[in-house]
């Protein structure tokens, strides 16, 4: 155990370095995939075919395609088009476009609980089809999809170590080469899943006050 604090002493400021960068990634892939998953859900429930199709299409190809090949194919093919993209940039881009696809359909989900009565209502009184949604649907949605969307910020946390197959010098990253360089791989890793739970139990907390919440209404 001794040996451990030592080890951690030394290796705890070099491991923080990755831990920011985890953070930069799951907190800029998480707004990304929010606003894009937004567009795919309103997409999805606007009532015209071709924006229906279109987005369900878009989601169906993003669940289709894993999120490490996601990845490779932004920062490694699209220089080849001539968009060439830092790692961090390519990271936060393409987790966020992966998870796009789960928060459409969290977000599609909590607008179709909204009782239609509401939004006839709306309707009624003049509301076109983009105010309904703006002050009736959307407040209400946002509660019911909190507990969800707490969960894609746990699986987004851990899936950013994803980021470190093109490069970005995360937690995860870190952690690989400072074990790789000294051997001293059970204190290294040991260190990293505990920043990794340090960083997901306070979400988890979240997560279970917003459904607890929830079930009390």
């Amino acid at each position: 155990m001794q040996k451990f604090f030592h080890d951690a002493v030394e290796f705890v400021p070099i491991l923080l370095q990755g831990v920011w960068l985890t953070i930069v990634v799951t907190v800029g892939s998480l707004l990304l995939s929010t606003v894009l998953g937004l567009v795919w859900a309103l997409m999805r429930v606007s009532g015209v075919g071709v924006l229906v199709g279109l987005s369900a299409s878009l989601i169906n190809v993003i669940r289709g395609i894993p999120i490490i090949v996601l990845l490779f194919y932004i920062y490694f093919v699209m220089p080849d088009f001539g968009i060439a993209l830092s790692a961090l940039q390519a990271a936060i881009i393409g987790l966020g476009i992966a998870y796009s696809a789960y928060q459409a359909e969290n977000f599609r989900a909590g607008i179709e609980a909204i009782d239609k009565g509401q939004i006839e209502a709306a309707q009624t009184i003049g509301m076109g089809w983009w105010l309904t949604m703006r002050r009736v649907v959307l407040p209400q949605a946002v509660r019911i999809i909190l507990p969800p969307y707490g969960n894609i910020m746990i699986m987004m946390l851990k899936d950013s170590s994803q980021a470190s197959t093109i490069t970005v010098a995360e937690l995860a990253l870190q952690g690989k080469l400072i074990a790789s360089s000294t051997f001293k791989n059970t204190s290294v890793f040991t260190l990293v899943a505990l920043m990794y739970l340090t960083m997901s139990i306070p979400l988890i907390l979240l997560v279970r006050h917003f459904e607890n919440k929830a079930n009390r209404k």
